[in-house]
């Protein structure tokens, strides 16, 4: 064998031996993960389009005019600050479909929309159990599914996120919420209890989210991070969290892009 040849064919092999590798670093679990909870308001689901759509045709049906983009802001702007009222103390632990019924008082006066039944303001305050997916999360979720068990970790109740599931055709394999540790995220606790359901280690599960402050508060716990970029999630009002390589153990586009991320 010529000494041409010779090197031609070792390149070659080196190169396989390459793909070879990257091959099983990218359809290995990375990391020694085993399931990958997520957020869901902002990650999984569009919160603000959703509650935009709904709020137009349900207030064309009562003859209520306005500002929806402005509303669904407003109440989102309460829900850290109601939640952060429980974890201090202030208020005994309350389930987010009654903070969010709550705030929903409030806006109703702020917004002068009077006259609704109990009935029709329960309606609406479930509005947060039909939100619509991105785009892509339904099928990154079945392709992630296929290699992982996923599940929400989110701090809305248990009901809200089975009938947010049923609603939207999110493929858990089972529901996951702060209300089972009776704890906000990102409390200590929210994350763990989660952990411990799941009958595995910190660092074999994935938290995974479109939030930093969420990662981070994760990370400290022991919890692998994974980031799902949402740049559109405020709309116009303000840009998402961004991340760049290296910030988390898994940065995506997408969360298609993560199951590609993940070898699923």
């Amino acid at each position: 064998m010529n000494l041409q040849r010779r090197e031609l064919l070792l390149a070659g092999l080196g190169t396989l031996v390459g793909m070879g590798t990257a091959r099983a670093q990218t359809s290995a679990a990375p990391l020694g993960v085993k399931a990958l909870v997520f957020d869901t308001f902002g990650t999984v689901v569009d919160w603000r389009g959703s509650i935009i759509a709904e709020g137009a045709v349900w207030g064309k049906s009562k003859g209520i005019t306005i500002d929806w983009a402005r509303f669904a802001d407003r109440w989102r702007a309460g829900y850290s600050p109601a939640m952060e009222k429980v974890r201090k103390g202030e208020m005994p632990w309350t389930k987010l479909d009654g903070l969010h019924r709550m705030l929903l008082e409030d806006l109703l006066k702020e917004f002068g929309i009077n006259g609704l039944t109990e009935g029709e303001k329960d309606h609406w305050n479930r509005v947060w159990h039909r939100l619509k997916p991105w785009p892509d999360s339904v099928a990154g979720l079945t392709r992630l599914k296929k290699k992982f068990a996923i599940a929400p970790l989110s701090n809305g109740n248990v009901s809200l996120l089975a009938d947010m599931a049923k609603n939207a055709g999110l493929p858990w394999d089972l529901i996951l919420s702060a209300e089972l540790a009776r704890h906000y995220k990102p409390d200590r606790e929210s994350y763990l209890t989660a952990v411990e359901l799941l009958s595995l280690k910190p660092d074999e599960v994935m938290m995974t989210a479109a939030h930093r402050n969420d990662l981070q508060a994760a990370r400290g716990f022991g919890l692998r991070t994974g980031f799902v970029h949402r740049p559109d999630e405020y709309g116009p009002t303000r840009r998402g969290d961004t991340a760049k390589t290296g910030d988390f153990d898994v940065v995506a586009e997408n969360i298609v892009d993560l199951a590609e991320k993940m070898g699923a």
